[in-house]
């Protein structure tokens, strides 16, 4: 029988514990290069997809990072606007109210925070307070100042590839082939933001599951892994409960919750490819899957 209901219990308690520690940029090719990082999900919004209101409430939302990282996330990555399909852009003294507070407690427990956000303000405010990493789904597109951010502060930056905001992105959805064409976009954004300055230890790439791209298309990026992998940088991977899942390893049409088990199955895949990381809602079955892995690579050395 499993104790992870007892171990999860007991990391929570040291967690909310910890004590501050001083913020450093998380680089993208720093050391545990072996291993995958599980980056938790935390909205701080009333309408993402599959949380959206459930963490809104500031202390819902720091006790909710809490038990992400008890549930075995490596660090936490917040957001205060949503990218659901359809959604409309939030304004950004909004957004800051959701996400500073949350970003700068959670810092002072010695949670290693990544924000999600397409805001240059929000991200250097966010930086300032202590956040490793800016996670934005534009790559920098959506503002221009972000490029200048990113490159000032040093701190990891996740390149996502994007072709517009979310309430048009899939009238964009059109490829005569997926993967090479994701991957050349990807690669043209970021030797944009090497002209600009950013460095390349610094940059993470994303190749944008569910952004501007329909059902089958995320699986063909995700048979496609190697070829994003070619590029020489990190690469997370965010498919975790996103609609192009549904009825794969659940019932079609059932909550995205039970889309957990298929995350898991692709954060693993994704983890023996090496990937950088992955992004889950829920870490504690992609943590589980990814200790089975180390010990099976363990037993192997």
């Amino acid at each position: 029988m499993t104790d992870l209901p007892t171990r999860r219990s007991r990391r929570l308690a040291e967690v909310s514990q910890a004590r501050p520690v001083p913020r450093r940029a998380l680089r993208a090719t720093s050391p545990a290069a072996d291993r995958t990082r599980v980056m938790g999900i935390l909205n701080v919004t009333p309408d993402s997809f599959s949380d959206g209101g459930l963490h809104q409430a500031y202390d819902a939302a720091v006790q909710h990072a809490r038990e992400l990282v008890a549930a075995g996330a490596d660090l936490v990555d917040v957001g205060g606007e949503s990218t659901r399909p359809g959604s409309e852009r939030v304004p950004v003294d909004v957004e800051q109210e959701r996400v500073l507070p949350v970003v700068q407690q959670l810092v002072a427990e010695g949670i290693t925070v990544s924000v999600d956000t397409m805001n240059a303000t929000t991200a250097e405010r966010s930086v300032e307070l202590g956040a490793a990493i800016v996670n934005d789904v534009s790559g920098g597109l959506a503002d221009p100042d972000m490029a200048r951010v990113v490159r000032d502060t040093g701190v990891g930056f996740v390149v996502m590839h994007w072709r517009g905001h979310s309430d048009r992105m899939y009238r964009n959805a059109e490829y005569v082939h997926a993967v090479d064409e994701v991957r050349r976009e990807v690669e043209l954004r970021v030797a944009e933001l090497i002209v600009l300055g950013v460095r390349q230890e610094q940059v993470v790439i994303d190749p944008g599951l569910g952004f501007a791209k329909q059902g089958v298309q995320n699986w063909e990026i995700l048979a496609g892994y190697e070829r994003f992998a070619s590029i020489g940088l990190p690469v997370l991977v965010a498919a975790s409960r996103k609609r192009f899942l549904d009825g794969v390893g659940s019932a079609a049409g059932a909550p995205p919750k039970d889309r957990d088990l298929a995350t898991a199955a692709i954060s693993l895949l994704s983890a023996e490819r090496g990937a950088w990381g992955v992004r889950v809602h829920d870490p504690a079955p992609t943590r589980a899957v990814l200790d089975v892995w180390d010990a099976w690579r363990a037993a192997r050395s």
